[in-house]
């Protein structure tokens, strides 16, 4: 895992009077700060002189962020439409901040297919993307942390030539197997990828009929080759590995098999206690979550969260979904810590970040306060690293 190390630091801070939600407990205290880390943690109702009196609000950590494909959003914001990268970035790290996230995996497709080999086809962009949130984030230009998350999709041309482009300096925290081959996974029903991608890219019948065939053909001609070699180019990173869309309990062996701990949207129960049987995290989607399904009528999160088979959950394309959905799994739960670990320590454990995730001396501060205004949970403001970032 790269250098964790973001940003200026403030000096001395004391958030008092504030709700406290820990790992294990909620009660009315103070936290210190002091160089971007907690240094104190009291259990009070006093306000000391110069602490900020949060009135009662909640003071959660920041929430990490693993999977989002809110940066793909930004830079292209309508299909064919390319946004200036620099200014695409900025705002999305303004828009997580707003949000309370202050650690993101950027996830980045890696695998390419020429445009003119299918109308379905999409060029490379993530090394030169990357590049560019690595020269913002060193030239202080970012509120929150940020890593990458490079999306290995094996169904494609050119996933192990853009692969080599990135090296172990260029803070590739995770690395995800994705396969959108059509008739598996995400996509066992073809007409819900019809319905994603033929309006998306305009495609007729008879071209979205070539665009499944093509796919299929590239699986069949490139897709165990490509597996394996994104597996050990994760290891040359350092990287967590990640697993996307198991659908069936021998896929989840075959993750198991590549020492893969994370689960990214299984899409079936069985996938699900697969995964927990192989000591595999599992993570689901906010909006999932806060719609009470999937929208591609796989498994819902929420009867998973049920069933105990709920570890993690990303905003995927959302963010502030994750934070709503945070406090939608307390109600579920009757659990509000619980709720909290699953968008805060969980998501930072589970991608080898040790120093974040939780109110705890010596953590990072990453801290978000919060209030309630009937049934909605306002983010009154959010620090990362001691420093106010929204």
């Amino acid at each position: 895992m790269p250098q964790t190390d973001d940003g200026d630091v403030t000096e001395n801070l004391c958030f008092a009077n504030a709700k406290v939600v820990t790992r294990d407990q909620v009660f009315t205290g103070a936290v210190s700060v002091s160089q971007g880390q907690i240094v104190a943690i009291e259990e009070t109702g006093d306000i000391p002189v110069g602490a900020m009196d949060c009135k009662g609000d909640f003071l959660i950590p920041g929430l990490v962020e693993l999977h989002t494909d809110n940066l793909e959003r930004h830079i292209e914001p309508r299909p064919g439409v390319e946004w200036p990268h620099a200014a695409a970035i900025v705002a999305h790290d303004a828009e997580l901040a707003s949000t309370g996230i202050t650690t993101v995996f950027d996830a980045m497709r890696v695998g390419s297919i020429a445009k003119e080999n299918t109308k379905g086809g999409y060029s490379k962009y993530a090394r030169n993307l990357a590049s560019e949130m690595l020269e913002l984030r060193a030239a202080g230009a970012l509120k929150i942390s940020h890593f990458l998350h490079l999306r290995a999709e094996v169904c494609s041309e050119t996933l192990l030539q853009e692969l080599a482009e990135f090296g172990p300096d260029d803070r590739v925290g995770i690395v995800s197997l994705m396969d959108h081959t059509p008739g598996q996974r995400q996509f066992r029903d073809i007409s819900k990828l019809k319905q994603y991608v033929a309006k998306k890219r305009g495609m007729s019948d008879a071209e979205f009929e070539e665009h499944v065939a093509h796919l299929k053909g590239l699986r069949e001609a490139h897709g165990d080759a490509h597996e394996a070699g994104t597996v050990a180019e994760a290891a040359r990173f350092g990287a967590v590995l990640a697993s996307h869309d198991d659908t069936t309990a021998e896929q989840v062996a075959v993750s198991a098999g590549h020492g893969i701990h994370l689960a990214e949207f299984p899409t079936t129960v069985e996938a699900a206690k697969a995964c927990h049987d192989k000591d595999i995290a599992v993570m689901m989607g906010a909006p999932n979550i806060m719609r009470g399904g999937s929208h591609s009528n796989n498994v819902s999160a929420l009867e998973l969260a049920d069933m105990d088979l709920l570890d993690i959950v990303s905003s995927d394309y959302i963010p502030a979904a994750l934070l709503q959905s945070a406090f939608k799994l307390a109600s579920v739960w009757k659990d509000l810590p619980r709720a909290i670990r699953c968008v805060t320590e969980s998501p930072a454990v589970a991608a080898g970040l040790q120093d974040r995730g939780v109110i705890e001396t010596g953590k990072r501060a990453d801290l978000v306060r919060i209030r309630m205004v009937g049934d909605t949970h306002l983010i009154r403001s959010v620090w990362s690293h001691g420093r106010r970032v929204s």
